[in-house]
C-alpha cells in the first residue's frame, strides 16, 4: 500500500458498508425505496493514537464500537448486521451451550476452551451469511482494497478482522485455560483479564501477520480467517452495492482529508 494512503478499515451492514478511517467514519445505506444516504462524522475516539501494546487492540474495538450509536441516530434506516431476530437467537443458543461445555468433566480444560471459542463464533457467522450482508462485506472489500492499490480489487482482503480468527481462537484458548486453574473467588477477574489481554495480543498477532505474509506462520494463522471470507462472510456485489460502498468511502476520505 501507497504510504500516501490513509489507512481504513470498514463493516457491513445489511443494507450498507461502514468506512473508518484515524479520524473519521462515514456510512452510506440504499434505502428500501432505492435511495443512496450518506452520513459521515469525526471520531470521538481515536484508536490511532493509543501507542501501547496492551491496549491499542482493545481500544480499536471501543473505536468500532463506540460509531454504531452514531449511525443509528445519523441514518436510522440503517439494519446492523446482528439485530435479525435469527442472530440473537443463536447468540443465546451460543451462550447457553458454551456454559455446558465448560461445565463438562468428560473434556479437558484446553479442548473446552477451544469448542468454546468456536461456539462463540457461531452468530458473527450466521450474521456474515445474509447474502446481502456478505455482498455488502465483498463491496467494503472492493472499495477500500482498490483505493489501496489503485486498480480493482477482490471482495477477499487480507487486513479484514476474520483473519483475527486464527490469533483470537489461540490466545483465548490459552488465557481461559489458564485463568479456570485461579482460585474460585477471583476467576471471575482472571477470566475477564485473560480476554482482555487475549485481545490485545490477538491485535498484535494480526499487525505482525499484516507486516509479514510471506511468513509460513502469518499464512498458517491467517488460513481460518481467508477461508470464513471465501466461503461465508463474502460474495461478489452488483454494482449498486460497490455503488454504496464508494460512497461511504468518499466520504470518510473527504473528512480525513480536511
Amino acid at each position: 500500500m501507497a504510504e500516501d494512503k490513509i489507512r481504513l478499515g470498514g463493516m457491513a451492514l445489511a443494507n450498507g458498508v461502514l468506512v473508518h478511517g484515524p479520524k473519521a467514519w462515514a456510512c452510506a445505506i440504499r434505502t428500501d425505496d432505492g435511495r443512496l444516504k450518506v452520513a459521515a462524522r469525526p471520531k470521538r475516539l481515536r484508536s490511532a493514537k493509543i501507542d501501547s501494546p496492551l491496549l491499542r487492540g482493545p481500544v480499536r474495538l471501543l473505536d468500532a464500537l463506540a460509531i454504531l450509536p452514531e449511525i443509528r441516530r445519523a441514518l436510522p434506516e440503517a439494519r446492523l448486521p446482528f439485530q435479525r431476530p435469527a442472530v440473537l437467537a443463536s447468540m443465546l443458543v451460543s451462550a447457553t451451550v458454551v456454559r455446558l461445555v465448560r461445565g463438562s468433566r468428560s473434556v479437558g480444560p484446553g479442548a473446552q476452551e477451544l469448542v468454546s471459542g468456536l461456539l462463540s463464533l457461531a452468530p458473527a457467522a450466521l450474521a456474515l451469511r445474509s447474502s446481502d450482508v456478505a455482498a455488502y462485506h465483498g463491496a467494503e472489500h472492493i472499495s477500500i482494497g482498490s483505493y489501496e492499490q489503485g486498480k480493482r480489487a477482490a471482495k477477499e482482503h487480507d487486513r479484514c478482522g476474520s483473519h483475527l480468527l486464527g490469533p483470537l481462537l489461540a490466545t483465548t484458548a490459552i488465557g481461559n485455560t489458564l485463568a479456570a486453574r485461579a482460585p474460585a473467588r477471583v476467576r471471575t477477574q482472571a477470566r475477564l483479564g485473560a480476554q482482555f489481554v487475549a485481545l490485545a495480543a490477538s491485535t498484535e498477532i494480526f499487525g505482525w501477520m499484516v507486516r509479514n505474509p510471506e511468513k509460513r506462520l502469518a499464512r498458517a494463522l491467517a488460513k481460518p480467517g481467508h477461508e470464513l471470507q471465501h466461503r461465508i462472510a463474502t460474495a461478489e456485489p452488483t454494482p449498486e452495492q460497490i455503488e454504496v460502498a464508494e460512497a461511504a468511502l468518499l466520504a470518510c476520505l473527504e473528512l480525513e482529508e480536511e
